[in-house]
């Protein structure tokens, strides 16, 4: 598996939705599993799913929770450094962009600010929808 692949977009809604929430196998994940819920969440809100926002937070915090424990396993390898692009709203992709090289720095405590700032910023997006 190339590096960008990071997840399979094409499989049916109900797979991404459970990838979503377990994540991948440690033997499949390849860079950043952040990286695979950000470009499932794209897709899932690419196809209209309505909870599309709340998982991906949910998954985030759950990540987050796991990369601010000493000794953490989870890979800080970014597969896709222009992922932030896969969505048009501007200040959102930054945000995730920062959000990500925080993580890669193992800067958990700025990176917790973003994520609320990341949950701030989607709940907008969809109360101006």
């Amino acid at each position: 598996m190339a590096l960008h692949e990071v997840v399979e977009l094409s499989v049916p809604t109900r797979e991404l939705r459970r990838t979503l929430r377990r994540g991948k196998p440690a033997g499949e994940q390849v860079g950043m599993p952040e990286s695979g819920a950000w470009k499932i969440f794209i897709e899932l809100r690419r196809r209209e799913e309505e909870d599309a926002n709340a998982m991906f937070l949910r998954r985030l915090r759950s990540l987050h929770g796991l990369r601010s424990i000493a000794g953490s396993a989870l890979s800080c390898d970014d597969p896709d450094p222009d992922e932030h692009r896969l969505v048009d709203d501007d200040f959102l992709a930054n945000l995730w962009k920062a959000y990500k090289k925080c993580i890669r720095l193992n800067r958990t405590g700025p990176a917790s600010q973003l994520l609320r700032d990341i949950e701030e910023r989607l709940e907008t997006i969809k109360l101006a929808a």
